[in-house]
């Protein structure tokens, strides 16, 4: 059975398809591709259809990651087939929670720096958007020491499913 994570954050354009990329690489290292389905969202509709912001593909790409996306919105119904839902910051947690129908879906919607030990007490990914190519390679960086531990999270989940 497929375990199913999706991340979000607000526009679905740089910090959710960032981590979406290098979380779906992670996976397919593991070998739990088979396993494990990666995909993500935004909170709000704005760039819906639109690819990620060419700098998150610029990004993801100088670091060996794939950069193809199509933004999209995420809705309340799909809170039903997905497994863990990952915030980047604590507005898109909140926002995620509320959204949720149930108690167990909002139980289901983490942040992605409570997977990151050395994260501390400031678990936000900062939205790179207004800012300039530094903001994004800081993101990927966090998106990527996040990963470590999301991975052996999820492989727990997703293996305790497969047996």
């Amino acid at each position: 059975m497929t375990y199913r994570v999706c991340f979000v954050c607000t526009g679905n354009i740089c910090r959710s398809p960032m981590a979406e990329s290098v979380f779906r690489e992670r996976v397919a290292e593991a070998g739990l591709d088979g396993l494990v389905e990666v995909d993500s969202a935004g909170t709000g509709g704005w760039h819906e259809g639109d690819p990620a912001d060419p700098r998150t593909v610029s990004v993801l790409e100088e670091h060996g990651y794939d950069g193809g996306h199509t933004a999209r919105q995420f809705r309340s119904s799909w809170f039903a087939r997905l497994d863990l839902v990952v915030a980047l910051d604590e507005g898109h947690l909140k926002a995620l929670r509320r959204l949720a129908p149930t108690e167990q879906d909002a139980a289901k919607v983490r942040l992605l720096r409570s997977y990151d030990p050395s994260a501390g007490d400031d678990l936000d990914v900062p939205d790179p958007y207004y800012g300039g190519m530094e903001g994004f390679e800081e993101c990927l960086e966090m998106v990527e020491a996040a990963s470590t531990g999301l991975l052996e999270a999820v492989r727990e989940a997703a293996q305790g499913r497969a047996a």
